[in-house]
């Protein structure tokens, strides 16, 4: 007994000396536990220097440093960025019996960033290789992914002071600059092409105009399946200072929003993009790179809501992510079907990825802090689907890009038909999505994305009517004008006076009650929608 009761002496003294080390931390057995971890692990981080290597997707994860809110509250930095391409995530659980462990994953990517790397080493490794790609007549895309919170807009578009953004430290204003270099380069000079830009955002599945005071676009497909945004503004720029005038002015009108983790939150996918282009008379395009900040991916979650609004942006958030991923992992699987038509980003983006001079880069970010966590597991397994790169291979063994069972796998599941009434993936790019994304994806999402879809679809429709009826008023009143002043006349035909009013009555009926059948069926999509997210909900609960 006594000999026990030294053992336990002992064992507190110790957890005593342990909570010593950083008095007040409610966290400190963790703490202490991913410290004895990390003594055991050698540390060789990507350093400016090593080399590059050259893929069609490159995946990559940048981890940030602790902010002074999570400093203050004593968080516990649970990320670890070992060597230049593995993270381990030390996710703290507690077994049945109450003690404290660690569950310790591991990642791979191309390149992983600790939170000493800057901007410009970020950019370098990820973007940077890209803007060649268009000289030589290229797609090239580039994406910031991640919470809300983890670095994407200061990543993409420079350092925040405040609310005002430093646009000369971001990936925007390091691959104008670099597309200058070489527009101006010897090699190139004789390309005889011309640099402009175009900045849109997609909130809730329509396309907004960033240069041109917010204005809404339309996206249309022409008979040739080209993917055209009616109406984009593209600004022709000659260097790098007009490039930052028209991000800066972007940046001050996208929606943003207050979310428990930011309080100035991006809550749409912004666009900006590089694009050249010959100088002939058609200014036919040559090549072109998008940047793109997406919205925060735990928005996309948030389907359960109450109010419809952020229920759409939930739900159109979630889709153009799981398209997104899945069209990426098409450019790296030959001649597979592209799934681009199951949300506005991936349209929009269609050209990005198709042919073998499309390239695209991935940046993953994540927060490091305990709180974070889940959020931060939910990123990397994203980013991993997206390229997967095994985490126990060595580094210098590179994986296949896609799980190789995976494709015969996906090819009996496209081509089943659907039990539970979901169109087949065949007809349809979002049944197809869920048929890629099965563990994910319920019946009910399926039936509840296709609502949102269909009330996107009508709420176009009935809003491009109603524009079409403003416009024929005008048409109306001189109609009506020229009418009155005929019957002043002295001996004026009555007969044709009552017959065009007759036929003028008639159009103005037939095309109020057109409208107001669209108007009745919207609303009887919008109930629609609130009944399948009620399913959702009850489902989950």
């Amino acid at each position: 007994r006594e000999k026990r009761r030294a053992q336990q002496q002992q064992i507190l003294e110790e957890k005593e000396a342990l909570r010593n080390i950083d008095p007040g931390n409610p966290n400190w057995e963790f703490l202490q536990m991913i410290l004895d971890y990390k003594d055991q692990l050698e540390f060789n981080p990507l350093q400016d220097g090593d080399p590059l290597s050259d893929h069609q997707i490159t995946v990559c994860v940048r981890k940030r440093p602790m902010n002074s809110k999570e400093n203050k509250k004593k968080e516990v930095d649970v990320v670890t960025c070992p060597v230049k391409d593995q993270v381990i995530i030390h996710e703290p659980k507690t077994k049945v019996d109450l003690t404290k462990y660690l569950d310790s994953q591991h990642f791979r990517f191309d390149y992983a960033f600790d939170e000493n790397a800057t901007n410009e080493l970020v950019y370098k490794y990820t973007a940077r290789p890209l803007v060649q790609s268009i000289f030589d007549g290229g797609m090239a895309t580039c994406f910031a992914y991640g919470q809300t919170g983890s670095g994407k807009t200061h990543t993409m578009g420079g350092e925040f002071q405040g609310k005002t953004q430093d646009s000369q430290g971001g990936i925007y204003a390091f691959a104008a600059r670099d597309v200058f270099k070489l527009h101006k380069s010897p090699k190139y000079k004789g390309l005889n092409v011309g640099v402009s830009c175009s900045y849109f955002e997609i909130y809730s599945g329509k396309v907004f105009d960033l240069l041109s005071g917010k204005s809404k676009l339309r996206v249309l497909e022409d008979g040739k399946q080209q993917v055209v945004v009616v109406g984009l503004t593209e600004k022709e720029v000659d260097c790098v200072e007009d490039v930052l005038k028209l991000i800066t002015h972007g940046n001050n009108i996208r929606t943003s929003g207050q979310t428990s983790a930011n309080a100035h939150s991006s809550r749409s996918h912004a666009v900006f993009q590089i694009i050249l282009r010959n100088n002939n008379n058609r200014k036919t395009l040559y090549g072109k790179f998008s940047l793109i900040d997406l919205a925060g991916n735990e928005r996309g979650a948030d389907t359960s809501s109450a109010n419809r609004q952020t229920r759409m942006e939930g739900a159109e958030i979630n889709k153009s992510l799981l398209a997104l991923k899945e069209c990426i992992r098409a450019l790296g699987r030959k001649g597979a079907h592209l799934p681009f038509r199951a949300s506005k980003l991936t349209q929009v983006l269609r050209d990005s990825f198709i042919g073998e001079k499309a390239k695209t880069c991935m940046i993953a970010m994540i927060s490091p802090s305990m709180s974070s966590c889940e959020h931060t597991l939910n990123t990397l397994r994203y980013a991993d689907r997206v390229k997967e790169l095994g985490a126990s291979e060595p580094s210098g063994q590179r994986a296949k890009t896609l799980n190789p069972d995976l494709d015969f796998a996906e090819e009996e599941t496209v081509s089943a038909r659907m039990d539970d009434g979901v169109m087949s993936p065949e007809d349809s790019d979002l049944a197809q999505l869920r048929s890629l994304n099965d563990g994910e994806c319920s019946a009910d999402w399926y039936n509840f994305q296709e609502s949102v879809a269909h009330l996107q679809l009508l709420e176009e429709e009935v809003v491009e009517s109603h524009k079409n009826l403003v416009d024929n008023m005008e048409h109306w009143i001189n109609q009506d004008a020229s009418l009155l002043a005929m019957s002043n006349e002295v001996d004026y035909d009555q007969d044709a006076y009552a017959q065009q009013l007759e036929d003028m009555i008639a159009e103005k009926q037939e095309v109020l009650a057109a409208l107001r059948e669209k108007t009745r069926a919207f609303r009887e999509c919008l109930n629609e929608e609130e009944m399948q997210s009620k399913n959702l909900v009850s489902r989950r609960n």
